[in-house]
């Protein structure tokens, strides 16, 4: 039996749908071309496609998220209610996806490689070439007549063609007088783009270096013949709205038409921001685009070109493809020159993709003397031991409890976000910063590690994250969620509501940053290496650059070691990109990094479940590992 559905949105306007019973209401708002955020992807986890219906039942598979209050007001889950007859359902205003500004930097900031020789490094380069006329004597086929031009005056021979370039051939030999400029991949042997008429030397020719993050796109536009970074743009990845982390889009990937959606979703998001990137440099245009170089984990790289990523998730965690050859842009669906090269960089392994090859690259760790600690902290927490003599790796799923996700009234670091919390150890009182100031909406991971270390060392938390309800403040209470910190009151808040992290909250957090440090200590134990003997940890990652070292140090989410052995590197992957987009050997470097890492799936490693059980606790069950919180602990 069908059954008509209509969505009232917050602006106002409606639409309505036609559905059999059984269907999902988040199924017929999308069939209706309404917008319901899944960050859980639709497994019922975050509460967040709450929507309220207004007229008619549904039944509610899970109330997960929701109070009976908020059921007997005629709250439900999109994700988790079936359509049983017409109803009218109301759609609350979407969470807005915006960017932290800081982190669309000026491209001042990134060096060309030093020595770089576009002639010598580059693969994708472009030459002028003089043809000789046709005639009565000389009836050479076009395409013949070019490949002997590209022999004697470039040194290239046997390039191939795609059809469409071939069909344009004749065409552009005649429109620049049998002067051309053709652009030649010679990795490929391909031939990539010709345009009539003579180019000079110096003029750009350009590529893109992109990093597919689980929460942030990055684009770089770069110009391969100096090697400058002509633009950097980022925005956030347009699968958010249908999960958080890799598995949640995973399993919306595999439901109907989840894995298309997918697909559109994430090249929707590069797409626009090649073609934003464009806007900012005079004379670029996103068809002049012949090279791209693509990093991102494997899950990323798999739903960015269709691959089934099913088996990522299944035991035993084995990826299609770690290594995926170069093909073109119109394969891809890239709005670059259609016959522009597309190179994705190798992954190692279902957990440690193109990004930690990448990073390794860029960090100099696969160069480094001394024994180091590369950790890019997100979504999945991966991790890489070593130097330039060996590369120990894993990855653990630390879930997106530090991008905001799992927590009551928890976000991302956008405007309104709590970024840091200091909090009075005497009267219990916090002070906030907040992005962009005025009121508050919420925690994002900054404001979240520092929170909790503060609640740690002023006593309002104790060791295994339990809130003391009986300190002299109302900061302190029961909470419908259960025991809570209030970090602002309704009065002092964006939205009039109060701002609290509970004990669940903390339990998310407690378990993220268990898996980080589990994770390392297994892999130093695995090479039979204290951590306090590592020389230096690079913490790459965009979230990396806004962590305080002490307060992650604080919740046991780094090691206890000084602080003069961290570097803060930012987005390490875009960079590696960067750099594989330039340099041959630079690229062919990233194919060594990956074939001499050695991957530790710590799923199978029965030390990991005892290193995470020890790490659930602030900072550690071991306080001997964390010298220096001891002694915080201790000062009066």
């Amino acid at each position: 039996m069908d059954h008509s559905i209509t969505f009232t949105t917050a602006d106002g306007s409606t639409r309505s749908v036609t559905v059999p019973t059984g269907v999902m209401l988040a199924e017929a708002a999308q069939r209706a071309g309404v917008e319901i955020n899944q960050p859980c992807g639709g497994q019922g986890r975050c509460g967040r496609c709450a929507v309220q219906v207004a007229k008619g039942e549904v039944r509610r598979r899970s109330t997960l998220r929701l109070s009976a209050e908020d059921v007997d007001a005629g709250w439900a889950l999109a994700c988790q209610s079936v359509v049983e007859g017409d109803a009218d359902i109301l759609v609350p205003e979407q969470e807005k996806i915006e960017r932290r500004l800081t982190t669309d930097r000026t491209a001042a900031e990134v060096q060309v490689p030093a020595g770089y020789d576009y002639a010598a490094d580059q693969t994708v380069r472009r030459v002028t070439l003089s043809l000789s006329q046709p005639n009565m004597d000389d009836q050479t086929d076009d395409w013949s007549r070019l490949q002997t031009a590209l022999r004697l005056q470039a040194g290239i021979e046997n390039l191939t063609v795609s059809l469409p370039l071939l069909r344009r051939i004749g065409a552009v030999l005649r429109e620049g007088d049998w002067t051309v400029s053709a652009v030649v991949d010679s990795a490929g042997n391909r031939l990539v783009e010709l345009e009539p008429g003579h180019r000079s030397p110096d003029e750009p020719l350009w590529g893109v270096a992109i990093d597919i993050g689980t929460t942030t796109v990055s684009v770089w536009l770069v110009d391969l013949v100096s090697g400058q970074v002509r633009a950097q743009v980022a925005e956030y990845n347009g699968q958010i709205a249908r999960g958080e982390d890799v598995i949640s889009r995973i399993i919306y990937a595999s439901k109907n038409g989840g894995e298309a959606e997918m697909r559109s979703r994430v090249l929707d998001t590069i797409n626009s921001l090649v073609e934003r990137a464009c806007k900012r440099v005079k004379g670029a245009e996103p068809g002049q685009i012949v090279k791209a170089a693509i990093s991102g984990n494997s899950t990323m790289i798999h739903l960015l070109l269709g691959i089934p990523a099913a088996s990522i998730r299944l035991t035993p965690f084995i990826t299609a493809i770690n290594t995926i050859p170069t093909m073109n842009a119109r394969e891809v669906g890239l709005v670059i020159n259609p016959e522009g090269v597309v190179d994705c960089l190798p992954g190692v392994a279902s957990y440690v993709g193109a990004d930690i090859t990448a990073g390794v690259l860029s960090s100099g760790l696969d160069d480094a003397d001394n024994t180091t600690l590369f950790i890019d902290v997100g979504t999945n927490g991966e991790i890489v031991l070593g130097s330039r003599e060996f590369l120990v790796t894993c990855a653990c799923s630390a879930g997106p409890a530090f991008e905001g996700a799992g927590v009551l009234h928890g976000m991302r670091a956008t405007g309104g976000a709590i970024e840091e919390v200091w909090i009075n150890g005497e009267t219990f009182e916090p002070t906030c910063r907040v992005i962009g100031g005025g009121k508050p909406s919420g925690l994002c991971g900054s404001g979240l590690i520092s929170l909790l270390a503060e609640m740690f060392l002023t006593g309002v938390l104790d060791k295994a994250g339990n809130v003391n309800l009986t300190l002299p403040t109302p900061r302190v209470r029961q909470g419908e969620h259960g025991p809570e910190y209030v970090v602002a009151w309704g009065s002092e808040t964006e939205d009039g509501r109060d701002i609290s992290i509970t004990r669940v909250d903390v339990d998310n957090l407690l378990r993220a940053k268990a898996a980080i440090y589990a994770g390392f200590s297994v892999l130093a134990d695995n090479v039979g290496m204290p951590l306090e003997m590592v020389e230096q940890v690079l913490v790459g990652g965009s979230f990396g650059k806004y962590i305080n070292v002490e307060k992650a140090v604080q919740i046991g989410l780094l090691p206890d070691i000084e602080w003069n052995r961290f570097q803060f590197l930012g987005n390490t992957s875009v960079r590696g990109a960067y750099l594989g987009l330039l340099n041959k050997d630079s690229r062919q470097r990233i194919d060594d990094i990956a074939g001499k890492m050695t991957y530790i799936e710590l799923s199978a490693d029965n030390s990991f479940y005892d290193a995470f059980m020890s790490a659930m606790f602030l900072p550690h069950t071991d306080m001997d590992k964390f010298p220096s919180v001891a002694a915080a602990l201790n000062k009066p």
